[in-house]
């Protein structure tokens, strides 16, 4: 079938690829137009020069895949289609939003008879080889209408309606959430491995972990890769972890909730801990430990006493 598909970056271009080698035909633009021209490069995709002339490519009804950043690109995204867009047609929200931009996203635009699909959306640069995995909100006719689509892009039960519009951002927000927490507890764990006095193997150990182990994942056996290709000292990455915005979504709706969920909030506050080159919060234990013990503090001899 045929959709158009804004945003051809990591995720975008992939799924664009995955698409096309299942027959369907894409029309595609990207704001780089260099990026728009290597993409439309490949069989069975025709580049448009701008949002606004995507529609004009499109039969009716128009299907419209977004995936651009969330929150304000995104919603000047889908609003500036949905200006040349007709009752009936579809717009998928494949990005990392807000569940709530969702739902009032997806009202206004069914005022003007326009279906919003939200599909959270996980595999990252491994979906276009193995599938993504599509957690999908909205109408039913219309992620019906979808689901060609859909199930091109997921493997085998990698695909799923899990309920009305904004359900699919909800169900990826929590995923990644999740994802939080058990990247924290591999990084500590590694990290006890790493400080131990034993000669450790740690790429040894992730593989082994791999075969029958309870804590065995596709996390594992990318870290092996990882110490494959870094090596298991990492010397070459830099400690500093961003996060997209949904692990703190997260902990706000636990908070919400009255859910407690305390991996994930603690594993999203180690990632604001990784930004820091010195911790001011540690300097203050050190100098009280000095203080009321008498604990020897690490000094930085090149700052010198006040006054």
């Amino acid at each position: 079938m045929q959709l158009g598909m804004v945003g051809l970056g990591r995720m975008g271009g992939n799924m664009t690829e995955r698409l096309i080698s299942d027959g369907h035909q894409v029309v595609v633009f990207d704001r780089d137009p260099a990026v728009t021209r290597r993409v439309a490069a490949s069989e069975g995709v025709t580049p448009v020069e701008s949002l606004e002339s995507m529609p004009e490519r499109l039969g009716s009804p128009r299907i419209v895949w977004v995936m651009v950043p969330a929150g304000a690109p995104t919603g000047e995204t889908l609003f500036a289609l949905a200006d040349r867009l007709e009752r009936g047609d579809i717009l998928i929200d494949g990005g990392n939003s807000n569940f709530r931009d969702t739902v009032r996203r997806g009202a206004e635009l069914a005022e003007r008879g326009i279906h919003l699909v939200d599909a959270g959306t996980s595999g990252g640069v491994w979906g276009r080889e193995i599938g993504y995995c599509l957690m999908v909100g909205g109408a039913e006719d219309a992620v019906r209408q979808c689901e060609p689509i859909f199930r091109s892009l997921a493997p085998e039960g990698g695909y799923a309606h899990v309920g009305p519009g904004g359900a699919g951002h909800y169900t990826k927000m929590i995923h990644n959430g999740i994802e939080y927490g058990l990247l924290q507890a591999y990084a500590e764990g590694f990290e006890l491995l790493h400080a131990s006095d034993f000669p450790l193997d740690l790429t040894q150990i992730a593989s082994l972990w791999n075969h029958g182990s309870v804590v065995r994942s596709w996390l594992l056996e990318l870290l092996e890769h990882a110490y494959e290709a870094e090596g298991a000292e990492l010397t070459r990455i830099r400690g500093w972890v961003a996060d997209s915005g949904e692990g703190r979504w997260t902990v706000q709706t636990a908070i919400d909730l009255n859910v407690p969920a305390p991996v994930i909030t603690l594993s999203l506050m180690a990632r604001f801990g990784s930004r820091q080159d010195e911790s001011y919060a540690a300097q203050v234990i050190a100098a009280l430990r000095n203080q009321f013990g008498g604990h020897a503090m690490e000094v930085n001899p090149e700052d010198p006493l006040p006054g």
